[in-house]
């Protein structure tokens, strides 16, 4: 058996804190989702991104890679990224009571939650399709307003949350309910590299990385810093700039053509647009940034989008599901009407049953 010391145990975690995080403009093969996560960054009001797709897609490393691009908060070193475990309840994410100071002084504060400790960074939530939905409707609530309210026993407390909340699931291990998707301000699915120069490449890039993490990070520097600077800029120049009549009827049309419920859809494509005239330097919004952002916010609401077929089972072809018990067809959209999973009555032939022995017969 073999100890270590406390000492290199604690060199150890240094070393990791100390370890430059894979850098943003390094990434490879993912312009969509690189342009997605700035513009949330540069407008966090847009909602949030979500980003579906198997595993090994670089879905977590994208989201550290942003957070070590934003412009650190006041009186902090870096920007904060805040991972959201799924065994979090309420209370570690929206706050609760501080018990050492009621027991200390009989004072009731309230100690914050992790957005609260989100704010000027991002949070980072894996797997959201699998947290309670209690959780994600009070996130989306915090991200898309960046004010957090926190009321307990009669004590209310506001305070800042503004941080850019990226979201990751794998389709596999299920999907996030109609109404939570619809809150997502932006998406984008991810696919397996397709092509052996593309899966070379970014291996080179990551084993380059493992190898030498502060060669990569000087490497990019330069680039690092254009896109942080882009992004600080972007974020000065939002209040200036104005969506024109053209604008908004561009994006209205798109929403429409996609067949989404509700206004969020044309809310998110126009601070979408803004965001992106803004981190290109342009003093106005036009019909060609509503059609460069759609799709990143139409993917997720279209009724086609929010069905995905069940994945193939392995070693052979997927059956048809038989028609549930009590339904008369096929709905509107093609899928069978009633509970799924129930299957229909089967009838089964009965027998009648013969005593052998048992008791006496009756006496007249």
């Amino acid at each position: 058996m073999t100890f270590h010391s406390t000492e290199a145990t604690t060199g150890a975690r240094l070393e990791a804190a100390s370890r430059p995080t894979f850098p943003f403009s390094a990434l490879i093969g993912q312009p969509l989702l690189q342009r997605a996560l700035l513009l949330a960054a540069i407008d966090p009001g847009i909602g949030g991104v979500l980003i579906s797709g198997p595993r090994g897609t670089a879905k977590s490393t994208a989201a550290r890679a942003l957070a070590a691009l934003l412009p650190p908060p006041p009186a902090a070193s870096a920007a904060p990224f805040v991972t959201l475990p799924l065994s979090a309840s309420v209370e570690q994410l929206v706050g609760t009571l501080n018990v050492e100071d009621v027991l200390r002084d009989g004072r009731l504060r309230l100690a914050p939650g992790l957005v609260t400790r989100a704010h000027g960074g991002v949070l980072y939530v894996d797997e959201v399709n699998l947290l309670p939905d209690a959780l994600v409707d009070a996130l989306l609530d915090v991200a898309a307003s960046g004010i957090h309210t926190v009321e307990r026993d009669g004590i209310s407390q506001q305070h800042a949350a503004r941080f850019v909340l990226v979201g990751t699931m794998n389709p596999e291990e299920g999907e996030l309910r109609p109404q939570l998707l619809d809150r997502f301000g932006l998406s984008v699915a991810l696919a397996n590299a397709s092509e052996a120069a593309q899966r070379t490449a970014i291996v080179r890039a990551r084993l380059r990385f493992d190898e030498d993490p502060h060669g990569v990070a000087e490497a990019h520097a330069g680039e690092q810093a254009r896109l942080a600077a882009a992004v600080v800029a972007a974020q000065a120049g939002l209040a200036r700039l104005a969506w024109s009549d053209a604008v908004l009827r561009r994006a209205a049309e798109c929403a429409l053509a996609a067949g989404v419920d509700g206004m969020r859809a044309d809310l998110v494509m126009l601070r979408a647009a803004r965001a992106l005239a803004a981190f290109e330097g342009r003093s106005e919004v036009t019909a060609d940034d509503v059609d460069a952002v759609a799709e990143l916010a139409l993917a997720h609401r279209r009724e086609e989008g929010r069905r995905s077929p069940a994945p193939e089972p392995k070693g052979g072809t997927r059956q048809a599901a038989p028609m549930p018990s009590g339904s008369s067809g096929p709905s509107a959209h093609g899928t069978p009407l009633g509970d799924w999973g129930a299957l229909p009555p089967i009838p089964e032939a009965t027998a009648r049953v013969r005593p052998e022995g048992g008791w006496p017969a009756k006496k007249a």
